[in-house]
């Protein structure tokens, strides 16, 4: 088999987790004996539908095989015309229901691979009642509303909060800056001072940085301070990141989501050389860090 050229399409180079996922490709490519090319799309879903487009329709960049992350929707056209030019194609973290129908006849690999982001919000609502109990209010930053990731997320957390936590929610496109204006702008407004929160818990943990970002640009010291005392979480755990924001403290919690793309071109290449086709969506399991005994144990002894 020729050497594999793989194109892989991510959200956005200002985003922890996103250069994760870029890392474990460039890790796994050189095992695998795969050629590969990183674009990001800078989270504009037309943007990110034109840059793999120009990739498809031009033979001499033609890749043999797309691994995307998508911005948006799953983008079923542009996979019928990736599949109708031989390229595999494999979704990354975006639930999609084309799959089945283009696996029919397909002659190359198409496949899913996801973290289970309901899980993610379950363990996040788990967090939530070790580090607050049965009552209290919380600041919840979510990612964009346009994808299943955000949404699976928050039913996830709002099954298992304890049901006299109260949630107040602010969108953000999975960046600091965006966890930064958030908060900033929900600052500005008198209302922001009755409310009584407890904590803030966020969809990633780079817009939880941008939260804490926020906090430490208050101008009041004692109200930066209060401020700064409160529990922050996140999501994606990336070791660099999350994992290192934990252990110097800017971040009570996170969980680890681990990265799929080198996971994806491994079973890629598998598919390729057997003639086969993978499973059709593969979920991987999120993990709490810490662990939910050891954030119980650490909160109560607070609270004693």
């Amino acid at each position: 088999m020729n050497k594999l050229n793989v194109l892989i399409s991510l959200i956005t180079e200002d985003n922890d987790y996103q250069l994760e996922q870029a890392a474990s490709a460039q890790a796994a490519a050189p095992e695998l004996g795969v050629g590969v090319q990183i674009i990001y799309a800078n989270n504009d879903a037309v943007q990110q539908t034109q840059q793999i487009l120009s990739y498809i329709q031009a033979p001499s960049k033609r890749p043999d095989a797309i691994l995307v992350e998508p911005v948006g929707t799953g983008m079923p056209q542009v996979a019928k015309a990736a599949v109708a030019a031989g390229i595999a194609w494999v979704v990354i973290n975006a639930g999609v229901d084309y799959i089945p129908q283009l696996r029919q006849h397909a002659l190359v690999p198409i496949f899913s691979i996801v973290s289970d982001h309901e899980q993610i919000g379950k363990i996040q609502g788990q967090q939530i009642a070790s580090i607050l109990g049965d009552e209290g209010c919380v600041l919840h930053i979510e990612g964009p509303g346009v994808r299943d990731v955000a949404k699976l997320r928050t039913r996830g957390m709002t099954s298992t909060k304890p049901p006299g936590i109260a949630v107040k929610t602010f969108r953000g496109d999975w960046t600091q800056r965006s966890g930064y204006h958030a908060i900033e702008s929900w600052l500005s407004l008198s209302t922001s001072r009755d409310l009584h929160v407890g904590m803030i818990a966020s969809q990633n943990d780079d817009m939880a940085m941008g939260a804490h970002r926020a906090f430490e640009e208050i101008a009041d010291p004692r109200a930066r301070d209060a401020w700064l005392r409160l529990p922050i979480t996140g999501c994606d755990g990336v070791p660099k990141a999350g994992q290192a924001w934990v252990a110097q403290g800017w971040l009570t919690a996170t969980i680890i989501c681990p990265p799929l793309m080198g996971d994806a071109m491994r079973m890629l290449v598998a598919a390729l050389k057997n003639g086969s086709q993978p499973l059709e969506r593969t979920v991987v399991a999120p993990k709490s860090f810490p662990a939910l005994e050891k954030l119980q144990r650490a909160n109560g002894q607070a609270a004693r």
